[in-house]
C-alpha cells in the first residue's frame, strides 16, 4: 500500500497534483486547502496518502498532515460515505473544524458543506461522535472551537464562516468562565472589527 509521497509537482488541477516521485507521475486526489498551501508547480511536496481501490477503479488521495489523513479514513468508515464526498468535506473546512462539528453534534454546520444533507450529517454524528472527540482535535484553536461549539453553530446560522467562527472563539480571554451570551458578545465584536 502507498503510505506517502515525496517528489515535485508536474502539475495542478481544480482538486489534484500529479507528483513526479522519480520519473513516475502519481495523480493525487487533495483537499483545496493543500492546493492552496502547496500547489505550486516546480515545488517539492509530501504527502500521506491513501489508495482507494474498487473493483474497476484505484484512487490515490494526499494529505499535509497524518490527521488529515486519519480523520479521512475514518470518515470513509461511514456507510453511503465515499473518498470524493471526504475529500469535498475536508476542502469545505479544515479538519480541526470538522472534526469539532463531528464531536460537538453540530449538525447545522455540516449541513453547511456542499452534498452533505441533514441524513448524512445525522449519521455523521451518530456513527463517528466518540471516535473523532478529543482524539482528532489536537490544535489549541481546535480545542478552543470544540469547547465553544454551540458559539460558533450560532455563528455560522448569522452567516459568518466556519473558519471566521473558529478564529473569533479562538480570541477569547484564556482561563474566563463566561455566558453563551458573553461570548457571542465578544466573537460578534471580534467579526466586526
Amino acid at each position: 500500500m502507498i503510505a506517502s509521497l515525496q517528489g515535485i509537482i508536474d502539475a495542478v488541477g481544480t482538486d489534484y497534483m500529479i507528483v513526479n516521485v522519480n520519473g513516475v507521475g502519481f495523480k493525487v486526489g487533495v483537499p483545496t486547502s493543500v492546493l492552496s498551501d502547496l500547489g505550486v508547480v516546480g515545488r517539492e511536496v509530501k504527502l500521506y496518502a491513501h489508495l482507494h481501490v474498487r473493483e474497476d477503479e484505484m484512487s490515490l488521495y494526499g494529505f499535509s498532515s497524518l490527521d488529515e489523513l486519519r480523520l479521512f479514513d475514518t470518515l470513509i468508515t461511514v456507510s453511503g460515505l465515499g473518498p470524493k464526498t471526504a475529500m469535498g468535506m475536508l476542502s469545505a473546512m479544515s479538519a480541526d473544524q470538522l472534526a469539532m462539528a463531528i464531536a460537538s453534534g453540530s449538525t447545522e454546520i455540516l449541513t453547511t458543506i456542499p452534498g452533505i444533507g441533514k441524513k448524512t450529517a445525522d449519521r455523521l454524528v451518530l456513527e463517528l461522535k466518540d471516535k473523532v472527540g478529543g482524539v482528532m482535535i489536537s490544535s489549541p484553536a481546535g480545542r478552543a472551537a470544540q469547547e465553544n461549539a454551540d458559539v460558533i453553530t450560532a455563528l455560522v446560522s448569522l452567516g459568518y464562516l466556519m473558519n471566521e467562527a473558529t478564529r473569533a472563539v479562538g480570541s477569547f480571554p484564556a482561563g474566563q468562565k463566561l455566558a453563551l451570551e458573553d461570548k457571542l458578545k465578544l466573537a460578534l465584536q471580534y467579526l466586526g472589527k
